[in-house]
């Protein structure tokens, strides 16, 4: 895991931990951004690499 930021990019191995994984990083990343959960976004940028981050332009 890198933080970046308010961003976190995640390297998940074990697929049946990925949506409580995100759903976890939704909530850090929502957090440290003082930003409700519908303004963040993940995007997947790899095999089992997801990066969660606040919505751009808010």
């Amino acid at each position: 895991m890198s933080i970046e930021s308010h961003s976190i990019t995640l390297k998940i191995w074990d697929h049946s931990t990925i949506d409580h994984t995100l759903e976890a990083a939704i909530a850090q990343v929502s957090t440290r951004a003082n930003l409700p959960a519908e303004h963040i976004k993940v995007t997947r940028s790899g095999p089992n690499v997801f990066t969660v981050s606040p919505v751009a332009g808010l």
